[in-house]
């Protein structure tokens, strides 16, 4: 009794390796964007889509190796409460974006 950690729920934390991929690969999905709006060498419709897709594979990756959420069986409600919390945050932000510039149209048009 004196060890009362349950070890099933110890091997889900990480070790230091996964800790150190998934910090260089936030790094390199970082510093790629940056890179790409200080020297503009896309056109910026371009440029937009490469940091949103950047983006979301840092998304995975945070996910992944920091918060060590995978697609077992033990994980699925973790997932699937991520999964709709991004799909509410995704509504709200693009319905919000939606009847701004519909706003901003039409007051436009006056």
């Amino acid at each position: 009794m004196a060890n009362a950690h349950n070890h099933e729920h110890d091997s889900s934390h990480g070790t230091v390796k996964s800790y150190a991929i998934g910090f260089i690969l936030s790094v390199i999905l970082t510093v790629i964007p940056f890179a790409l709006v200080m020297s503009p060498v896309l056109p910026k419709d371009m440029t937009i889509w490469v940091i949103l897709a950047f983006a979301i594979i840092q998304v995975i990756v945070h996910l992944h190796y920091f918060l060590h959420l995978d697609f077992t069986s033990s994980q699925r409600n973790n997932v699937l409460a991520i999964a709709f919390t991004g799909l509410v945050i995704v509504l709200l932000v693009g319905l919000s974006l939606w009847i701004i510039f519909s706003i901003h149209r039409e007051m436009m048009a006056h």
